[in-house]
């Protein structure tokens, strides 16, 4: 096969694409710290959840009342007043 035209022309071809993929020097680079920031809504929960855990889940003088009461025989409701609340709270009505 004979290939027409200077040689060193095409050889030259293929020798500028051994350079393509090479890298030149690079500058150094920084590094930089993670930084964590918390939002003022975030600490906002923060604190409600703290003040929160302070406060007991039994309102225990209110306990207390009504035990006093039920022992004595002096605690008495309505049935109606029972029916009632439990309908309000089902269907989420406000009274």
């Amino acid at each position: 096969m004979r290939i027409p035209g200077d040689i060193s022309k095409i050889s030259g071809v293929y020798e500028q694409q051994k350079n393509v993929g090479k890298v030149g020097k690079t500058g150094s680079v920084a590094a930089k710290k993670d930084v964590l920031s918390i939002s003022n809504q975030a600490k906002d929960f923060q604190t409600v959840f703290k003040a929160l855990k302070d406060v007991p889940d039994i309102r225990q003088g209110k306990v207390n009342e009504l035990s006093g009461k039920y022992e004595a025989g002096n605690y008495d409701i309505d049935g109606k007043d029972i029916i009632d609340k439990v309908i309000k709270n089902s269907f989420d009505i406000k009274a």
